[in-house]
């Protein structure tokens, strides 16, 4: 297959049980190489999304394909390419580690040698050698999660996709998970679910929010920062009479609003709105310059990826 064809191509994906929608004419792209993260509140149709991706779950209408392959029409096909971690991993707990993995490969179709091959490859890459003769049940959560993505690797998909592969896991599993995820994405397309906005900020290179079913926004991180952010607002703390302050800013053509608070001893708190999202700080810091006065903040107010979230799915009826 073409590597100018995408990785996945969803359109007008909808998945309706009695009563409710779970997916709504979703439609979106991931090019190949891309790490995306898949956000939404509890509910929302990720992991339906993800079920039907991985042909587990069919849709009840429009089309799907991964590397270019129907999931409805080529389910073989796309499994051959494609990695699956579900949230609820289920693993065969009474198996012990190797045994269980070159179970896998071979069920993926893998030969025997290749097999072998493969799960010492993953067994390394998934830091998992330690612990491969323990049985599975005895592992601790973050080595079970590791042994999910070594199920998920083995067969050496194009695309790795994985549901919440953090979930209950304590900050320092997460961030050995969230180290393995970066080294998968050298080499693999990532699809990843996750509630931990900061481990999509450092893992992924686009975002999609969904809600209710419904694509809500579609981009980098750093450009949703840009495109929610308060109009550019500027925050400038500087030691200055008030009325001297107003003065200096309320004849700036580019400003479009002044409000001006205490800020401690001689200092004032200034928020400069901008007109058009100018960039107000070089003025700002021109007029401090100009007319000798102490400065001890100049930023530019961004709205974090949670900030962004928040806005976007706020109001949500409904739990899905």
């Amino acid at each position: 297959m073409s590597d100018t064809v995408p990785m996945i191509e969803v359109h007008d994906l909808t998945k309706r049980y009695p009563g409710r929608t779970a997916v709504d004419g979703l439609s979106f792209t991931v090019g190949r190489g891309e790490v995306v993260g898949f956000l939404g509140p509890n509910g929302a149709g990720k992991s339906t999304t993800m079920r039907i991706l991985s042909t587990f779950m069919p849709a009840t209408s429009g089309t799907a394909r991964v590397a270019g392959f129907d999931v409805f029409h080529q389910p073989d096909e796309v499994r051959r390419r494609l990695g699956y971690m579900p949230e609820n991993n289920p693993l065969h707990l009474d198996m012990r580690v190797k045994e269980y993995l070159k179970f896998r490969a071979r069920l993926k179709g893998l030969g025997w040698t290749r097999s072998r091959e493969r799960v010492e490859t993953v067994l390394r890459q998934c830091g998992l050698q330690d612990v491969h003769r323990r049985i599975i049940g005895q592992l601790s959560k973050g080595y079970r999660q590791r042994v999910g993505l070594a199920d998920a690797l083995v067969h050496e998909p194009d695309l790795i996709v994985l549901d919440e592969p953090t979930i209950g896991l304590d900050p320092h599993q997460i961030r050995s998970v969230r180290a393995l995820i970066k080294q998968l994405a050298e080499r693999h397309t990532v699809l990843l679910s996750t509630h931990i906005l900061s481990e999509v900020e450092m893992t992924c290179s686009r975002v999609l929010i969904l809600n209710q079913g419904r694509i809500l926004a579609a981009d980098r991180v750093e450009d949703l920062e840009k495109r929610f952010s308060l109009d550019g607002q500027v925050v400038a703390e500087i030691a200055a009479p008030a009325a001297e302050l107003r003065e200096a800013f309320r004849d700036m053509p580019e400003l479009e609003r002044l409000d001006l608070s205490p800020a401690g001893g001689d200092y004032q708190r200034l928020a400069l709105t901008p007109r058009n999202g100018f960039d107000l700080r070089p003025a700002v810091f021109e007029q401090v310059r100009l007319r000798g006065w102490e400065l001890r903040e100049l930023t530019r107010s961004r709205h974090s990826l949670e900030d962004i979230f928040i806005h976007l799915t706020r109001g949500q009826a409904h739990e899905r």
